[in-house]
């Protein structure tokens, strides 16, 4: 581990624990935060020469981490006990050279620490999902008003422009990541309007709420794998949306590089934001 690079526990009750060289938790070696296994699937026919790929999938993540606590050793022990608990559900934070991802883990094997002077220990994370991701959400807007309204104020003949709205109906949302990723859609009403949609220009695979929104009214449409989900929230009250999805309707994935997407509305365009929420995963850090 390099004088920079640091790895960072954290679980959800928000306690901590910093693996670096310069932590009570001296880190001598991190493994398995590269180098994932991809699972091949094949079949084979009688008589045929190798075999034919029917698909792949990426394997679990297996984090291990160990080194020397140093310091007050045996309180630092006890935290590392106490903290590192395997019943709760916990992230590592990875920093290198101003580069910062994150990946879901929860403890695999609870701490081993070795009694001795300078005590050495051992620990493994469980990483069900296998990508790294950005620890900052990325945000695309295609449609909405921009706020031209400036100070100091100086009054004009003929009136002073408050805002704008982007004329594009077109975004191109940049994935950055190793891999597709799902999305986070936000329909946004400004007045009444009716059937939001989002399309993929390029695929021309669509999302479409048939629902009238009134204003004030925001629907969310997310795409993650294993977490699909069409949510209104109106006056602050959150209702299930799922039934107002056209039947056409693709859960959109934003393929690695450029995604060319465009909004629609079958009435009442002008009264409709659209914004779009993601984050890229990556195979390694």
């Amino acid at each position: 581990m390099n004088l920079i690079e640091k790895l960072t526990y954290l679980n959800e009750k928000g306690q901590s624990i910093e693996f670096s060289v310069h932590s009570p938790f001296f880190c001598s070696e991190i493994s398995g935060i590269d180098g994932i296994k991809n699972n091949i699937y094949t079949a084979k026919g009688a008589g045929q020469d190798g075999v034919t790929v029917t698909g792949d999938s990426l394997d679990i993540r297996s984090i291990v981490v160990q080194g020397t606590v140093r310091g007050d050793t045996e309180r630092n022990r006890l935290t590392l006990l106490t903290i590192l608990n395997p019943k709760l559900k916990s992230k590592l934070i990875y920093v290198n050279a101003g580069a910062e991802k994150y990946i879901e883990c929860i403890v695999e094997k609870a701490p081993t620490i070795t009694k001795e002077k300078w005590p050495k220990y051992l620990v493994s994370f469980f990483c069900a999902n296998p990508y790294w991701q950005d620890t900052t959400e990325a945000r695309a807007e295609i449609a909405l008003w921009v706020g031209d309204f400036e100070f100091p104020l100086e009054l004009v003949s003929g009136g002073i422009e408050m805002g704008h709205r982007e004329p594009s109906l077109i975004v191109n949302t940049f994935n950055s990541g190793d891999v597709p990723c799902g999305m986070r859609v936000e329909f946004k009403a400004l007045a009444t309007l009716t059937n939001p949609s989002i399309l993929n220009v390029n695929t021309q695979e669509y999302i479409k709420i048939n629902k009238t929104m009134v204003a004030g009214e925001v629907l969310t449409v997310t795409t993650h794998f294993g977490g699909k989900k069409v949510e209104s929230v109106l006056n602050g009250v959150t209702t299930n949306a799922f039934n107002y999805i056209d039947l056409g309707s693709t859960f959109l994935q934003l393929d690695v590089g450029d995604n060319l997407m465009r909004y629609d509305a079958d009435t009442g365009i002008d009264n409709l934001e659209v914004s779009i929420y993601f984050t890229p995963q990556y195979l390694g850090v």
